[in-house]
């Protein structure tokens, strides 16, 4: 399923774009929380193009990539003359956003003395310029998000309970890429078929190990990861098919190797075993189940029962 920015079909991405559709019309504040490279943008702008501000702005503003007295600056503006370089009025982001929505990403990182103004937005929808004492009114939707745990910084004192609960009214939740099962594929295709046009290149799919590798891979980049991936493999490969080689890279090679010192439960950390063995097994008999059970020295009917409640598709 791709809903104009969100590609996947896995029931965990169906749920969460149902609940952005249902609030998209809406002018309630949504905070959207995933690790980095799950696509928290793109939700945001999934929102945005479902509401009734369609047609307006989308302003996003990554808070970490900005030093505080000049984020102030840049979502707030000023007026000419409030400081050196002030040759002349900056109407800031939300004063441009007017109408539309404003993305705050990484709003985590964002210092306490801003927290305030931005509650100060979010409660009265009005904000101080710098250098102007005059109150100005903003029409803006407030999206934010974030990978870190809000909750956990307003304990520590670094993040405002009351911005908090202003911008949590909608919470979602992106998950990583490694637990959106067969989304993976869905994701590596579209990827495959956008570079190759791009590139020029007649591309026609990958390689039964290359997919086996992308469903045993951590993709601690998430699918922000596995496009850099499938962008190189692309421009590397010289066959129809990327395979396996194509897409290994220093850092997933690393990764690969060292993906099992994680401790989990004893019982997890058996099914993964079993599942990543099994898929071998399976890959290097072309998926013939009598031929791997007899090699495995297993019953067929055995073997039949651990794809399933390992969950383990063919390929």
């Amino acid at each position: 399923m791709e809903d104009g920015f969100i590609i996947g079909e896995s029931q965990i991405i169906k749920d969460i774009l149902n609940t952005a559709k249902q609030v998209a019309p809406t002018d309630a504040t949504v905070l959207i929380q995933g690790d980095s490279g799950t696509g928290k943008e793109l939700l945001a702008k999934f929102i945005q193009a479902n509401s009734n501000r369609k047609d307006k702005k989308f302003i996003s503003i990554n808070c970490a990539a900005i030093p505080s007295p000049l984020l102030e600056n840049e979502l707030f503006g000023h007026k000419k003359g409030s400081y050196t370089d002030a040759k002349e009025d900056y109407i800031g982001k939300f004063g441009f956003a007017n109408g539309g929505t404003v993305f705050l990403d990484e709003i985590g990182e964002m210092d306490l003395a801003l927290q305030a103004k931005i509650l100060r937005v979010v409660q009265f929808k009005e904000y101080e310029q710098i250098g102007n004492p005059q109150p100005l009114r903003t029409d803006v939707r407030l999206i934010s998000a974030t990978n870190k745990n809000l909750l956990e910084l307003v304990k520590l004192k670094k993040f405002r309970e009351d911005l908090y609960y202003r911008l949590n009214v909608i919470p979602l939740f992106l998950p990583p890429l490694k637990e959106r099962g067969t989304d993976i594929e869905i994701i590596a295709n579209y990827f495959l078929e956008t570079y190759s046009t791009k590139y020029k290149k007649q591309i026609k799919g990958f390689s039964k190990e290359a997919i086996n590798f992308f469903y045993v891979y951590e993709w601690k980049g998430n699918v922000r990861e596995l496009e850099n991936v499938i962008e190189r493999a692309v421009v590397i490969t010289k066959d129809q098919y990327i395979t396996k080689k194509d897409i290994l890279t220093e850092e997933n090679k690393l990764q690969k190797q060292t993906r099992n010192l994680e401790i989990k439960s004893l019982k997890d950390a058996i099914n993964d075993f079993k599942r990543n063995y099994l898929i071998e097994s399976l890959n290097q008999c072309d998926w013939n189940q009598t031929q791997t059970a007899r090699k495995l020295q297993i019953e067929r009917t055995y073997l039949a029962k651990l794809i399933k409640d390992l969950k383990i598709e063919k390929i």
